[in-house]
């Protein structure tokens, strides 16, 4: 009898780890606005606590070198949920409310290319990719939208911006309806988790893939008053913390409905860190200036992922990776098709999972404004073609929540760096290495004429449309 039971549990423990193995992954993408490098324990905070966050990187793996594709809102974001580098795609900087213009639907988001395979699609948080009709999360791909549709300083209430710019009120959107009118973000970070938490109780007996962008910590600083005063960073960080404290909430739900094994959980943001802010911002680390330029801190932001079922063993991965690789990456670990238009990402599960110690990309490129491309980054070389940047020039911002102004700085020559050696970019080498200087301003050449570049008067030869709005739409 005893024999029979044993076998019976042996056949339940195979089957059960059979029906794992062909369940497709839940997807869980969390995205935050504006963190910069040095903002998580793990990636060396000292002034604030991001216990679960960094668990989560402990157990995964997390990367040292991630890049967001540009360093502005809706460009980063284009490029995540397309794969693609946002210039290719025809999407420049922050789109401004009623801007007449957004994601093209005819490309393949990372939800749509999911529904095809019978998810369930869900995003709750910051959408910031076009607020006209034709470009709302639900006609992308989403079954389902609890948020608002730009950045949360677009209101009338910031107290330079709300004066400068003239805003409309900013209103929290269910699906394609507005439900009410935003006076305090102060709940938005607890309500967004807990509609995600809610989506995957209503979808947990199938695949799901749930979007989590949160508003924070974009200027204006809101945390709820039970993080409040918690942290030594003061309201930053009680941010961050709460931000923190959200992923642990949603984890534990996962964990409650036997779901953290075979989830994928991607946590990252879209740029640097808001330095002209101060106290109300980030911190790049190390690394050279901020959101809005293409420096180091402008790009380089923590990337965090798990997935047990698939990532065995913790890891720290140093080589360099990018906003548009996320698609590919979950395409291939859901077994998706991929989208029929050409994309740039790769995957980079053969990172993750020790198949390969080599990233799939030789160059990556960094484009800015109305498509300027500003920099490459060749194996451990990144090279610095001639352009404007803002820059604090060493002044540090105020702890009011307003900003100081930024001065314009101009590169005449190319610059190049070993960002190995100088991850500060302290050392132009240029000079002293000029036959690397040329060998990438060649591959300069070959990527303007593909994507082409406003400061050369390039027009690229695979360059997409964005959407726009026609007469019929209006």
């Amino acid at each position: 009898m005893r024999t029979y039971a044993f076998v019976f549990v042996l056949c339940l423990l195979s089957c059960s780890e059979a029906t794992l193995e062909q369940t497709p992954p839940n997807v869980i993408f969390i995205l935050t606005d504006d963190q910069g490098y040095g903002d998580l324990g793990i990636y060396g905070a000292k002034d604030f606590s991001t216990p679960n966050l960094d668990k989560l990187a402990r157990e995964g793996v997390y990367f040292t070198s991630y890049y967001a594709t540009q360093p502005v809102c809706s460009a980063s974001r284009a490029s995540i949920l397309t794969g693609c580098y946002p210039n290719r795609i025809g999407i420049h900087n922050a789109f401004m409310p009623n801007a007449k213009i957004g994601l093209n639907p005819a490309e393949t988001t990372i939800a749509e290319l999911l529904k095809e395979e019978g998810y369930a699609t869900g995003i709750f948080g910051k959408w910031h990719l076009g607020d006209a009709a034709p470009f709302l999360p639900t006609k992308q791909g989403f079954d389902e939208f609890y948020g608002i549709l730009y950045s949360n300083d677009m209101w009338p209430y910031h107290p330079q911006q709300g004066s400068w710019f003239n805003f409309d009120d900013i209103f929290l959107y269910k699906n394609e309806e507005p439900i009410r009118k935003l006076t305090d973000q102060s709940t938005l970070t607890r309500e967004f988790t807990q509609e995600a938490i809610n989506f995957i109780s209503t979808h947990k007996d199938q695949p799901f893939f749930v979007y989590l962008p949160h508003p924070q910590p974009h200027v204006p600083l809101f945390a709820h008053e039970d993080f409040e005063g918690t942290q030594d960073r003061g309201l930053y960080g009680d941010v961050i913390h709460e931000i923190d404290h959200e992923v642990g909430r949603l984890v534990q739900h996962l964990e409650d409905l036997d779901l953290l094994e075979n989830t994928i959980i991607v946590f990252t943001s879209d740029n640097g860190p808001w330095l002209s802010y101060g106290g109300h911002s980030g911190s790049s680390g190390i690394y050279r200036e901020g959101k809005g330029t293409n420096w180091e801190g402008g790009h380089r932001v923590p990337a965090i992922v798990s997935y047990p079922k698939s990532i065995k063993s913790a890891k720290i991965i140093d080589q360099p990776a990018m906003g548009i690789d996320w698609l590919p990456t979950i395409a291939e670990w859901t077994k998706a098709k991929m989208p029929e238009l050409k994309i740039d990402g790769k995957s980079l599960v053969p990172l993750m999972t020790n198949a390969s110690a080599v990233s799939p990309h030789k160059n990556f490129f960094f484009y800015y404004r109305v498509n300027e491309l500003h920099a490459i980054r060749h194996e451990d070389y990144k090279l610095y073609l001639p352009h404007t940047y803002r820059s604090l020039n060493g002044r540090v911002g105020t702890n009011d929540g307003l900003p100081i102004n930024y001065e314009m700085n101009k590169i005449e020559a190319p610059e190049l760096y070993h960002l190995i050696d100088d991850p500060t970019e302290s050392v132009n080498i240029a000079d002293k290495h000029p036959e690397k200087t040329r060998e990438i301003l060649k591959i300069a050449d070959s990527i303007r004429m593909v994507l082409g570049d406003a400061l050369t008067e390039q027009i690229g030869n695979e360059v997409r449309e964005a959407g726009k709005i026609k007469a019929v739409d209006q």
